[in-house]
């Protein structure tokens, strides 16, 4: 581990060597690559200082502790030594989870769907309640949210939503976040007080570039109609919003969020390579057998992950088996001790199948 963090200092340096040259700052593409990988790299270096300090540390307590004459010295030493050998200890696991490969997809901007499932419009309605938690979340992070489509409920929420979500690593964050909630508490509409139990699906997606997919527009029929949302004069009566539908494989996206015909096309293109990338994705990982069979995991879309029980107050995510009893500060965007619980999950699995 020594070694590998003495090799990721000196790439440090020298990648800020690099940055110092003015060809490398002439070069806007070079520089922004050199200056992003400066930046992950001093979050390991920094860890990496502490790391050096506290085996110095340590190495300073057992000489006073093994040379020291005076009893109370060596006691204080003992007491310093204990406390530095935890210290050292959570560091070397904070490093070694530092030092996993990293999913090249995490640092990418993410399309997130979010749909009604069972339960009516109690599940339009829960939809809506977690696409207002995601944006609070994403506001605490500094995201930038930017919606593509929506097709509200008839009771309010929604049958479907898509956004993207754009920031610093928005799909390492949110990737844990695909599958099947569900929500158990008593409807607006229910007139007996009873607890009802209803889901929606949330599919968090990698932004792909044009690089990636290759997409072929011979391959994409597009139909034009009308808005149906709100949207002014316009709605309703231009053929703003588009249809996409990808012939070899039948996915179908729509996109009528704008009045502008063009930036619902490029709004819908987007989502259509996300959707079209991780089919590939998925195909690659079948073929080599990388699916880990891990409790966490990501892009199930079918796996009921997490309950959000009302009457009680309590959000289960059942895959790590973590539980919180603040439900209303969860709907309100706070999911970051969640999301933080199911990275060290991920991260665990990870260096236990690396043994």
């Amino acid at each position: 581990m020594i070694e590998k963090l003495e090799a990721i200092n000196d790439r440090f340096q020298e990648v800020a060597a690099l940055l110092a040259q003015p060809n490398v700052m002439a070069d806007r593409k070079q520089h922004a690559t050199l200056s992003k990988e400066y930046k992950d790299l001093s979050k390991i270096i920094k860890v990496y200082n502490q790391y050096q300090k506290v085996l110095a540390d340590v190495e300073s307590a057992k000489t006073v502790l093994h040379t020291e004459k005076d009893a109370d010295f060596r006691e204080l030493a003992k007491e310093e030594l204990e406390h530095l050998e935890k210290e050292k200890g959570a560091l070397e696991e904070q490093v070694k989870t530092m030092l996993l490969p990293k999913d090249p997809n995490d640092d990418k901007d993410i399309i997130l769907e979010i749909r009604a499932g069972t339960g009516g419009n109690e599940a339009a309605i829960f939809a809506g309640d977690l696409f207002r938690m995601y944006k609070r979340f994403a506001e605490s992070k500094h995201w930038k949210l930017n919606l593509l489509d929506t097709t509200e409920g008839a009771a309010g929420g929604y049958k479907e939503i898509i956004c993207t979500l754009s920031g610093e690593e928005v799909y390492g964050t949110m990737k844990f976040e695909s599958g099947v909630h569900r929500v158990q508490r008593v409807p607006a509409t229910e007139t007996q007080g009873r607890i009802h139990t209803s889901a929606a699906s949330v599919i968090v997606l990698p932004e792909a570039g044009d690089v990636e997919v290759a997409l072929d527009m011979n391959d994409v029929r597009k139909d034009t109609f009308c808005s149906s949302g709100p949207g002014g004069q316009s709605v309703n009566t231009t053929y703003s919003a588009v249809r996409l539908t990808h012939i070899p494989t039948g996915i179908v996206v729509s996109c009528q969020d704008g009045k502008s015909q063009l930036k619902n096309l490029e709004k819908a293109l987007k989502v259509l390579r996300a959707r079209l990338y991780e089919r590939e994705l998925k195909k690659q990982q079948e073929a080599v057998g990388a699916e880990r069979k891990s409790m966490v995991k990501s892009g199930d879309r079918s796996e009921k992950i997490r309950t959000y029980n009302y009457p009680q107050g309590r959000v289960t995510d059942h895959r790590i088996g973590y539980t919180v009893h603040n439900l209303p500060v969860v709907m309100d965007g706070g999911i970051e001790n969640m999301v933080e619980a199911l990275r060290i999950a991920d991260s665990t699995a990870k260096m236990q199948e690396g043994k």
